[in-house]
C-alpha cells in the first residue's frame, strides 16, 4: 500500500500566473462534481547509500464524485484498488489478497484525495491546506497546497490545470518521496453508477481494520 502513501497529494510567480492557478482550482471545485480519467503515476524514492533513486511507474483509472467518493484502480504493473464510499476507505492489494479498512473521516483530511474529491468547496479545502499559485510550467497552471496539520506524512502537493481541467498532481512526502500523477482523457460531470464506489472484500481476502 505504499502507493497510497504516495497518493495519500513555493513562492508565487508573476501576478498573472498567480491568478490563473487559483482561478482554475476554484472553477474546478465549483463546477466539477464528478469525473473519470486514466492516469500514469511515477514514484521516485530518494537515493540511499550513493545508489541512484528508485523509480516506479504505474497506470490505472480514476473516478470521483464529490463530496467524498472516489476510486483509484491500479492495473499495471500490480493490481491495487483504493475506494472511498463516503464512510469507509478500502485498500485492496490483489497480489496479497489483503484488504485494509479505515474510517474515511480519519484517513483523508490532509491528503491529495481531499483536493480532488472530498472537500465540497474551496472554503472547506482552505481549512486543511494553505493554497498558493505557482508559475506556469509544462503548459499548465499550478497551485501549491501545503497541509496545515504538521503531523501528516504529506509535505506538499502541486496541482496542475490545463485551463479548468485537472491535468496533474506532483506530491512530495516527508520521507523525500515524490509522486507525479498525470491524468489523461479526463471526462467531467459524467454520470457514474453508485456501484463504482461500492466495495466488497473478495472471498478469502484477509481484512485488516485500522
Amino acid at each position: 500500500m505504499k502507493q497510497w502513501i504516495a497518493i495519500v497529494l513555493i513562492a508565487a510567480g508573476a501576478q498573472s500566473a498567480s491568478a490563473d492557478g487559483l482561478k482554475s482550482l476554484e472553477s474546478f471545485m465549483r463546477g466539477v462534481q464528478s469525473g473519470k480519467s486514466d492516469f500514469t503515476q511515477t514514484v521516485t524514492s530518494p537515493s540511499k547509500d550513493g545508489q541512484a533513486p528508485r523509480v516506479k511507474t504505474s497506470t490505472g483509472s480514476f473516478e470521483f464524485q464529490r463530496p467524498g467518493r472516489f476510486k483509484f484502480a491500479y492495473k499495471k504493473p500490480f493490481e491495487q484498488t483504493i475506494v472511498a464510499d463516503g464512510k469507509t476507505l478500502w485498500l485492496y492489494d490483489a497480489d496479497l489478497n489483503q484488504v485494509t479498512q479505515r474510517a474515511q473521516d480519519k484517513a483523508l483530511g490532509s491528503t491529495p484525495a481531499a483536493l480532488l474529491a472530498s472537500a465540497p468547496d474551496l472554503q472547506a479545502l482552505q481549512k486543511e491546506f494553505t493554497l498558493q499559485s505557482a508559475p506556469e510550467q509544462d503548459g499548465l497552471q499550478w497551485v501549491v497546497a501545503s497541509p496545515k496539520s504538521p503531523d501528516g506524512q504529506l509535505k506538499s502537493v502541486r496541482v496542475g490545470f490545463a485551463g479548468e481541467n485537472l491535468a496533474a498532481l506532483d506530491i512530495q512526502d516527508s520521507f523525500g518521496q515524490r509522486s507525479q500523477i498525470r491524468f489523461t482523457s479526463m471526462q467531467t460531470n459524467t454520470s457514474l453508477p453508485a456501484s463504482v464506489f461500492q466495495f466488497k472484500p473478495p472471498a478469502g481476502a484477509d481484512v485488516v481494520k485500522q
